[in-house]
């Protein structure tokens, strides 16, 4: 038993710990890049509505967020590592075959709100998660999500995580979050509504919103 236990520490554990500090490591340099395109790119908007400009918050050591006009990208990195369920495609990869280590993930999350859910604490309002960023021992990394963010096939083979590849992510992300306007809810869904949901409404602009309603999350080929 103890040298199963000792076995583990030093295989299973110790990889964990890598692929922890990878991504913690990668998160960091996310936050770096959103400072970065915060600052270019209000210099080139120094002339525009000021409610154009871009906003950069560090949330503590595990989130980040940057606010683009009526955007709110959020990034969030998960303190734990994950194993992929057996019937994930990851397992088709070659590396998986090689080092099945090698598929213990780090995740840095993304989603997509609006603003003013934030701005006017609407707490009913909804986000997406648009993607997310999957980082192992090796310091690889994989995406799924929307295609903009250039999702790609579920293998760490060739996707060495540096700054230039991660910097191509947020900007995708920024693209996406950008090409897809506030949609009207559905006019059933809104049709009815208590005296009492009215006043909260009217105080504190409480109707849900968001910009796909009734979107689920898929990943995109």
């Amino acid at each position: 038993m103890k040298e199963q236990i000792i076995k583990t520490l030093l295989e299973k554990s110790q990889v964990k710990q890598m692929v922890y500090d990878n991504t913690k490591e990668a998160f960091k340099t996310i936050k770096g890049i959103l400072q970065d395109i915060v600052s270019e790119y209000n210099a080139d908007l120094i002339n525009a509505d000021k409610r154009v400009l871009l906003e950069y918050r560090d949330r503590g050591v595990f989130e980040a967020e940057i606010r683009i006009a009526g955007d709110l990208l959020i990034f969030n990195m998960h303190s734990n590592i994950f194993e992929f369920p057996r019937e994930h495609q990851i397992w088709k990869a070659a590396s998986a075959k090689e080092d099945p280590l090698s598929t213990y993930s780090g995740i840095i999350n993304i989603y997509n709100f609006l603003a003013d859910s934030f701005k006017y604490n609407r707490a009913e309002d909804v986000g997406y998660l648009i993607g997310r960023i999957f980082i192992n021992k090796n310091n690889h990394y994989f995406i799924e999500g929307q295609k903009e963010l250039g999702s790609t096939y579920p293998s760490f083979d060739e996707n060495k995580t540096t700054e230039e590849t991660l910097k191509k992510v947020i900007d995708g992300t920024i693209l996406y979050a950008l090409k897809f306007d506030l949609l009207v809810p559905p006019l059933k869904n809104i049709q009815l509504a208590t005296v009492n949901q009215m006043k909260e409404r009217i105080n504190k602009s409480k109707i849900q919103t968001g910009k796909r309603v009734g979107f689920n999350y898929n990943t995109e080929d």
